[in-house]
């Protein structure tokens, strides 16, 4: 069987829909008013992408009757296309992802409990940690290594990008406590969960 060919916008698209039915419309304003918007090249991108996903068979529209006179376009996910995103999902963590800025990682990891359950979201939170902390240790020998010879600019530029993996790999462990502790007591809310970080 052919493989697909599905870009990180499709994927996007896919978990979107397989998180709830959703017209183009309003996967547009999710794009637009959230972080998602890293994912599209522009708005007009979305339909293309949306038509793709629907000729592969992953999606399906169904047209459906709105407010007044109005009918809109309505996409759900097809038994093959949830099938695809798990495929996607589970796929092992690549370090050269890491090196990227992890953005698809985040990504996966937003629609891995939806679709594979808690225990995959716990197993792909250990497994970024660990290839964060490798990337991390690369990083921050090579400062130690380089540091003193780099401008000023330079040395405070990988500074940065050190620190910006320092936070994420920090938050690895929030996440992680977070999950564990709702696998073992009652599902706090999101405020809860984040105000237990804070202390």
């Amino acid at each position: 069987m052919k493989a697909l060919d599905i870009s990180v916008l499709g994927y996007a698209l896919l978990g979107l829909v397989d998180l709830k039915p959703s017209s183009g419309y309003d996967l547009r304003k999710v794009f637009a008013e959230t972080a998602m918007g890293n994912y599209s090249s522009s708005p007009g991108a979305i339909y293309p992408a949306l038509e793709r996903l629907q000729s592969q068979k992953l999606i399906r529209g169904v047209v459906e009757n709105s407010t007044g006179l109005r009918r809109r376009r309505v996409y759900h996910s097809t038994p093959a296309g949830t099938a695809q995103l798990g495929k996607w999902l589970s796929k092992p963590i690549e370090q050269s992802e890491v090196m990227r800025g992890a953005q698809e990682l985040m990504l996966r990891f937003g629609f891995m409990e939806h679709v594979l359950g808690a225990e995959s979201a716990v197993n792909f939170l250990e497994e970024f940690r660990a290839a964060l902390k490798t990337y991390l240790s690369g990083l921050e020998a090579y400062a130690r290594t380089n540091g003193k010879q780099m401008p000023l600019s330079g040395r405070l530029a990988l500074e940065s990008g050190i620190r910006g993996y320092r936070g994420m790999y920090d938050w690895t462990a929030y996440a992680l406590r977070a999950y564990r502790q709702s696998l073992t007591s009652q599902p706090q809310s999101p405020i809860e969960t984040a105000q237990g970080g804070l202390r």
